[in-house]
C-alpha cells in the first residue's frame, strides 16, 4: 500500500487515510501493530531510493507475504490508488508489475480494480 501511494511521488492524505483504516479495520491486520507503519514506510522509500530496489520489493513481498494473501494485498493497493479518485499513470504501473509479480489471474485483478473504483466513487 505504502509503495503504490509513493510510487507517483506525491503521498496524498486520502492515501494514507486509506492505508490507516485498511490497517485499523480489516481482519488480516489484526495482529499487526501500527506503530511499525513508519519503519515500512521508511523501508519503502529506501529501496524506491535504490537501483534495484522494486525488484528487492517484490522478493521480500513474495517471501514474507503468503500466496493466499497475494489478492488481499493487490485489492488494498487498489483501494489506496483509487482513494484520491485519480489513478495516476505511476500508480497504474506499479499495480500492472505487483499484478506480473505475484502473477495474479488478469480477470480477477480487473474485478478487483472494478470493485476498488466502485467503492471510491463520489456522487
Amino acid at each position: 500500500m505504502v509503495a503504490v501511494s509513493a510510487s507517483d511521488e506525491a503521498i496524498r492524505t486520502s492515501e494514507l487515510l486509506t492505508i490507516e483504516r485498511i490497517v485499523n479495520h480489516l481482519p488480516v491486520f489484526s495482529d499487526y501493530d501500527p506503530d511499525r507503519m513508519k519503519d515500512v514506510s521508511n523501508t519503502v522509500f529506501d529501496l524506491f531510493a535504490e537501483e534495484d530496489g522494486l525488484d528487492q520489493l517484490w522478493e521480500a513481498t513474495r517471501q514474507t507475504l503468503p500466496e493466499r494473501l497475494y489478492e488481499t494485498a493487490y485489492a488494498m493497493a487498489c483501494d489506496v490508488v483509487a482513494a484520491d479518485g485519480t489513478a495516476r499513470e505511476n500508480e497504474l504501473r506499479l499495480l500492472e508489475e505487483m499484478r506480473y509479480e505475484l502473477d495474479l489471474d488478469r480477470l480477477a485483478a480487473a474485478a478487483i480494480e472494478r470493485a476498488a473504483n466502485a467503492r471510491h466513487r463520489v456522487i
